[in-house]
């Protein structure tokens, strides 16, 4: 299997700004956008939600170019343009036909450095996000995550949900929003990434001329990340299902456990062949959906097992949860190991085929270990974990201390969900 990419090429201008580009020849269209190292966990307290915000206002207008003006000049040549907040990026992308790049990356400059934020455009903004706020309190698979992020790193900003409160957000006008992209969207932490029918001298070009306003000098570094964990339960909302989110502390991306914890994750309950989805799905049809996660930051993680379960079944469910991953650890097999790196290849394969995904690939890359990651790498390092690794890195989440415990859903149904917590807790002692 050949998977080296030669032609990639990577230029830092002189504020610090770094390109990167990865030609895909039999492609007519490119993928390309800037990523900045800066997301909801780079707020202040009193900033609880501003990162979305700004992510919004970059589309309403800059000083050149009206809201309209923004999708009309891009829908004009067929392409697309959007964004994206997360708890440590924000991403602006693009995807058009390769002759049209010089175009998007001169709109998406535009809006990252000439925003209007135009007092009108604002206060609608406001109340579109204030909408998604209220949105996602109505849909508890999504609100469940968001209490358990808060749970596990209460009172930090790592902790807190990307969108903010109906309060936070209307509290930020165009002073605000300024004040938070000067301190944070420098040129040491901004990414310009394309990928499919691109020319790099021609990206760098542009990008050297259309972000050279970025400041040379780094931002702040956010707060360290404390995990703390413990139990949240919220009774007495009128839904049918019983939604559970069981974590432990997980670890950083630049772990040198990471891809160990990545494999053991996936034989747990990353398939339709894992631990979870055929113990309590296939032989017990205790619930619909049940699957872990490990969610990796540039200082900490957070490993987490989702499953929504009629109210009946959550005592059952949640004991069998705790077994399998006690059971995982002492008696994965080779078979499971091996299908589990599979998993893991064929997602990194897949980012190769499509060029909106492999420049969100190398961007993020650049943005955690200031280089991009060779697939052959990354293959190497899944294929070296053997069974002992997978195990030890189960073994050392139940060794990092308290778990985390979130749960929605009929009152009497979660009256003794906690107890589940405690026992887990006991595994780890």
């Amino acid at each position: 299997m050949s998977t080296t990419k030669p032609d990639i090429e990577i230029t830092t201008l002189p504020n610090g700004v770094t390109v990167i580009t990865d030609p895909m020849p039999h492609l007519a269209t490119a993928s390309l956008g800037v990523w900045v190292g800066a997301g909801a966990r780079d707020e202040a307290a009193d900033e609880h939600g501003i990162s979305h915000l700004l992510e919004h206002m970059a589309f309403k207008g800059t000083r050149r170019r009206s809201a309209r003006a923004i999708a009309e000049e891009i829908e004009a040549v067929g392409g697309d343009i959007n964004a994206a907040t997360s708890v440590e990026h924000t991403a602006y992308h693009a995807r058009v036909l390769g002759e049209d790049v010089p175009l998007a990356l001169d709109v998406l400059a535009d809006i990252l450095t000439e925003p209007a934020f135009d007092p009108e455009e604002l206060t609608r903004e406001h109340n579109v996000i204030v909408q998604e706020i209220g949105a996602a309190l109505d849909t508890p698979d999504d609100l469940v995550f968001d209490l358990f992020q808060e749970r596990a790193f209460p009172g930090q900003a790592i902790g807190r949900s990307i969108l903010g409160t109906p309060e936070t957000v209307r509290s930020f006008d165009a002073g605000r929003l300024r004040a938070y992209l000067d301190r944070n969207y420098r040129g040491p932490r901004a990414i310009v990434a394309a990928a499919g029918a691109v020319e790099h001298a021609q990206v760098v070009a542009e990008a050297e001329r259309r972000l050279a306003g970025f400041p040379a000098t780094g931002k702040p570094a956010p707060a360290e990340g404390r995990y703390e964990g413990g139990v949240k339960v919220g009774g007495g909302r009128d839904l049918e299902q019983a939604h559970l989110l069981l974590g432990l502390e997980g670890i950083s991306y630049r772990d040198p456990a990471i891809h160990a914890l990545q494999v053991f994750t996936n034989a747990l309950g990353g398939g339709m062949s894992s631990r979870l989805f055929q113990e309590v799905r296939e032989a017990r049809g205790l619930c619909y959906a049940v699957y872990s996660f490990h969610w990796a930051y540039g200082d900490t993680g957070l490993f987490g097992v989702y499953a929504g379960t009629d109210a009946q079944d959550v005592t059952e469910l949640l004991d069998v949860v705790v077994d399998q991953i006690g059971e995982t650890i002492e008696t994965l097999s080779e078979a499971e190991l091996s299908r589990s790196k599979a998993q893991a290849k064929v997602g990194l394969l897949a980012a190769l085929e499509n060029s909106g995904a492999r420049a969100d690939q190398l961007a993020r890359q650049m943005l955690a270990f200031g280089r991009p990651i060779p697939l052959e790498e990354i293959v190497a390092k899944l294929d070296a974990v053997t069974l002992e690794d997978a195990r030890a890195a189960g073994r050392a989440l139940l060794g990092r201390g308290r778990p985390t415990f979130v749960a929605l859903g009929p009152g009497k149904a979660l009256e003794s969900a906690s107890r589940i917590a405690e026992r887990l807790e006991k595994k780890a002692a």
